[in-house]
């Protein structure tokens, strides 16, 4: 509104300057254009499109996208909540199950991507990740040398992070305005728990488990869950370590946490197995039986779902403040 106000404002001046100079000569004013003449139309200008994607590298963003591939379900879900899901014609694996994609289209590996039958797909542009990266060499090089725009979307790690993120997506796409939106309502949420979260006194300590045992993992400081964590008011027991790591059962049993949270969905009630762990039932979550399961997808995907996994961890965490 303030910018249509600022152009109205500049209309106007710009009108009394011409008026003030056309009374200040006597030149004789210029007809008016006969009726049915042809006027010129003022052309539009080219969308600014990115000219870099989000790992860095240089890109070339079709000026019009029909035809998307996404090789991560972060980004797939983006597409989807921008409105442009129907114009996805293959997607990951990860990504099959996630509302919104077209029915019955092909569907790649993240890992190790068949690139004949993505080129086929003529796409106008590909969302990867840099999972697909992991192994050291870039599978998609040889779709790029002939001529696709193919745009890394690294996982994010902070909220902020995130914002950037859609917001870059959007702006591939057009439709920055929706993206916008997107992280508007994402951060009037996040302000709500920030403000609740500030007023704890007595923080609760927090183990938030990504994968189970034998293997423990999890995460310290520099990750969006720690970050989410801190929102609520509560402390990460392990935020004196860095990004994702591997823990041991002694590690989480003599730092006692509060509360314990999971996100791991291939073992069968995930929350039973940690009260059940052998050296584990005096730790204070256990025993108050504070364990719970957070969204797999909502907790682990660096995208606008976030914000359902914040409030599953809130009303865990502190359920006297957020329970429904």
């Amino acid at each position: 509104m303030n910018k249509i106000i600022k152009k109205i404002s500049l209309s106007i001046a710009m009108i009394l300057i011409l008026a003030s100079l056309a009374a200040c000569t006597n030149e004789k004013p210029s007809e008016p254009a006969e009726q049915g003449a042809v006027q010129e139309q003022p052309q539009t200008e080219a969308p600014q499109l990115p000219t870099t994607d989000r790992a860095g590298n240089e890109v070339k963003i079709p000026e019009e996208i029909n035809r998307i591939i996404s090789i991560s379900p972060s980004n797939t879900e983006i597409i989807i909540a921008l409105g442009l899901g129907d114009k996805l014609v293959a997607v990951d694996k990860h990504s099959s199950d996630i509302e919104g994609i077209p029915s019955d289209i092909p569907q790649f590996d993240i890992m190790n991507p068949d690139v004949e039958q993505l080129v086929a797909l003529n796409p106008d542009v590909i969302y990867a990740t840099g999972m697909s990266m992991a192994k050291g060499n870039d599978p998609f090089k040889p779709i790029k040398n002939l001529g696709i725009t193919v745009v890394y979307i690294p996982s994010s790690n902070s909220i902020e992070g995130i914002y950037e993120d859609i917001i870059y997506i959007s702006e591939t796409l057009q439709v920055k305005d929706i993206g916008e939106k997107i992280i508007d309502e994402m951060k009037i949420k996040v302000d709500e728990y920030r403000e609740f979260g500030s007023k704890i006194e007595n923080k609760k300590t927090v183990y938030f488990e990504i994968a189970g045992a034998p293997n423990l993992y999890s995460f310290g400081s520099g990750v969006f869950l720690n970050e989410m964590i801190e929102i609520l008011g509560a402390e990460n027991i392990l935020k004196d370590q860095d990004q994702w790591i591997t823990v041991s059962e002694e590690a989480i049993v003599s730092k006692n946490p509060d509360v314990i949270l999971t996100n791991v969905d291939y073992i069968a009630n995930a929350t039973d197995e940690i009260k059940i762990r052998s050296g584990w039932e005096n730790i204070t979550a256990v025993k108050n039986n504070d364990v719970y399961y957070i969204d797999k997808d909502a907790s682990s995907l660096s995208n606008h779902n976030i914000i359902k996994a914040l409030e599953q961890m809130a009303e865990a965490i502190y359920p006297e403040a957020y329970k429904k």
